[in-house]
């Protein structure tokens, strides 16, 4: 059984405000640790003709001799057909990274190639993009930056007609953008973001999938949000645009969705104007394609919808964070239980399909219930109470997130503290008070402190229920011992 510890004056009670404050911290250290996990990558686009992939043989890895050879042929060969099969084993030789080594070692080889690059002729023109495009995935900042002289090239052919050489320079400067703050440096200048917005008219998906690409790659260099969103991304038409792409509808490709979605998510983290976004409607835009999404995942078992899901509950979920959405009002233009009721949905796909994404359900139900709280009366009243316990045993982080939604659902007052207890909200704790988690028991704690402020019958029905034992197991870890403490001593005299 307990006993009195002497000797130690503690605090007796943990005011509310206490506990928020301790949320707060906490939740912002979350959003910190989201805004930093980019999703930096190269991507590469090799479509090789039936006559290569037929061939079944590895490309080889190319000396000097030969790279000069290849690109001697290319610029002076008598016959086109000779020219464009020299830049073909060229390209193919570019695949391993001696090879690009070589090539950017060699004198004059970026200039040859650029010569190429803005020929006359359409075939070379396409072979020699390749080669650079190939060079763009290389991992060595050095390659990327010998491509420099041909970014103005690239740049310039987004203007053209051939969707299928867009989508190659598309993808091409998205490698570049992301390797060297140099590559970034001379593309600002030369006009990258109007070329980029340029490009989103087009009527061609893969021009469209390729472009929410390039653009991701520029949001999330490390200047962006000082340098590139405020000045050249917030100034153009580019977040209009975005969000027209997320609409809800026939014309919602879910693959160009993914792209400007995760766009859209740098631009809010970045913090520079989300009241800017909430002002051109992100919040209805992205509530009305969360219930899509909730509807599709009812219609569908295509696991492919996730890579949808995260981004728009990131945005939702940071967007929310922002003081102005106190102000918006009803912008979402939802009533709440349907986001509620699609948000569920979501979790449960999530909780049988890709648990690693409960996490960004819960941080945007969180969110939702900690600024208002006729969200917290629907998640009581459509009964979703037990449903959100069941994700308790997935894992300590999605632990954490449950009953900190619960905490918020609490702190509301007597009257929804009456609703949640004592149901299956009793079991569940002290299920939680046996982990060995610091952090789960510690929210566990501030749960029950609220319940136990709002609701006084809470704390016999907690000792009969051998609460006070359940206590006992952390009174010596330095952590939890205040809060332990003061719930014994409520306990006690309840």
């Amino acid at each position: 059984m307990w006993s009195r510890r002497q000797g130690r004056l503690r605090p007796t009670v943990c005011g509310v405000e206490e506990l928020r404050r301790r949320r707060r911290e906490r939740e912002a250290a979350l959003r910190k640790a989201r805004r930093e996990q980019q999703l930096v990558s190269k991507r590469l686009l090799r479509d090789d003709t039936p006559e290569e992939a037929g061939e079944g043989c590895v490309a080889a890895i190319l000396g000097e001799t030969e790279v000069q050879q290849f690109l001697r042929q290319a610029q002076r060969g008598t016959e086109e057909k000779e020219r464009e099969g020299a830049l073909v084993s060229l390209r193919r030789g570019l695949q391993h990274p001696e090879t690009q080594q070589t090539f950017i070692r060699l004198e004059g080889s970026m200039r040859t190639l650029v010569g190429l690059l803005t020929s006359n002729q359409a075939l070379l023109q396409l072979e020699a993009a390749r080669c650079l495009h190939e060079l763009s995935h290389s991992e060595q900042s050095t390659v990327a930056e010998a491509c420099l002289p041909a970014t103005s090239y690239l740049l310039t052919y987004l203007s053209g007609h051939s969707s299928d050489f867009i989508e190659l320079c598309l993808y091409t400067l998205g490698n570049l953008i992301v390797e060297s703050e140099a590559v970034r440096r001379q593309l600002l200048p030369q006009g990258i973001v109007p070329a980029l917005a340029a490009c989103i008219q087009s009527p061609h998906v893969a021009v469209l999938e390729a472009l929410g690409y390039a653009l991701s790659q520029l949001l999330q260099a490390e200047e962006a949000p000082e340098k590139i969103i405020p000045s050249s991304i917030l100034a153009s038409t580019l977040p209009q645009h975005m969000l027209q792409m997320l609409q809800p509808g026939p014309k919602l490709n879910p693959g160009v969705a993914v792209e400007f979605a995760w766009c859209l998510h740098y631009i809010i983290c970045s913090q520079v104007s989300n009241p800017l976004l909430i002002g051109h409607g992100a919040l209805s835009t992205l509530g009305l394609l969360l219930l899509d999404l909730a509807g599709a995942v009812q219609r569908t078992e295509d696991a492919g919808l996730e890579l949808l899901a995260c981004p728009v509950l990131r945005c939702l979920s940071n967007l929310l964070t922002e003081a102005a959405v106190e102000t918006v009002g009803g912008q979402m233009q939802l009533r709440d239980e349907r986001v509620v009721a699609a948000l569920f949905i979501l979790l449960q796909f999530f909780f049988q399909k890709q648990p690693s994404l409960l996490p960004e359900g819960l941080w945007l139900l969180n969110n939702l219930t900690a600024i208002s709280p006729s969200f917290c009366t629907s998640l009581l009243s459509l009964d979703l109470i037990e449903p959100l316990l069941q994700l308790l045993p997935v894992s300590n982080v999605v632990s954490v997130m449950v009953l900190t939604v619960l905490c918020n659902v609490a702190e509301k007052g007597p009257a929804y503290c009456q609703r949640l207890w004592p149901g299956p909200l009793l079991p569940a704790l002290l299920h939680t008070l046996a982990f060995s988690d610091t952090e789960v028991v510690g929210q566990s704690l501030e749960l029950l402190h609220l319940l136990f402020l709002y609701q006084p019958e809470a704390v016999q029905v907690f000792l009969q229920q051998s609460g006070l034992q359940a206590l006992e197991r952390h009174q010596e870890e330095a952590q939890l011992q205040d809060r332990v403490y003061a719930l014994q001593q409520t306990a006690l005299q309840g």
